[in-house]
């Protein structure tokens, strides 16, 4: 069995969305955003390179690392295809939190049971968001160490 295992997502990464309450007081978390779609694709994955690669379910430790890879919007990139000058090299605001889109990773591959039992398991972890680079296209890629093995 591998201590690491990486995988890729694709598509646009999907921060989870913040709950909310109707007015009868009824809590739920708004889908519209694609977040069921995004976890789901997250869980298929998972379940499948943990299989291939001899991994159980486990109560020990993880680290998790994640770079979610947007791409950038066409106000960013000229006819000619080429980026206007000054805009920015990251991701901002509109594509949400590092924390809300760890969540959403976090619970789908609890969901899927095939790493962890509870995303309380992860010792270590890291968010980085960045634009796709020309040529490159959207997507998450996660990368889960267990550190005892």
């Amino acid at each position: 069995m591998d201590a690491t295992i990486t995988f890729e997502v694709p598509g646009p990464p999907v921060p989870q969305p913040r709950a909310r309450a109707t007015r009868t007081g009824r809590m739920y978390t708004p889908t519209r955003n694609g977040i069921g779609v995004f976890k789901d694709a997250i869980a298929l994955v998972a379940t499948s390179v943990a299989k291939r690669h001899g991994w159980r379910w486990s109560d020990g430790p993880h680290e998790i690392d994640i770079v979610a890879i947007f791409d950038r919007p066409p106000s960013h990139v000229t006819k000619a295809g080429e980026l206007r000058p000054g805009v920015p090299s990251y991701p901002g605001r509109r594509n949400g939190d590092n924390d809300n889109l760890e969540k959403g990773i976090w619970d789908a591959i609890t969901v899927c049971g095939a790493i962890w039992c509870d995303d309380s398991q992860i010792v270590a972890n890291s968010c980085r968001k960045r634009y796709a680079r020309a040529g490159e296209v959207a997507r998450t890629v996660i990368t889960i160490r267990r550190p005892d093995t």
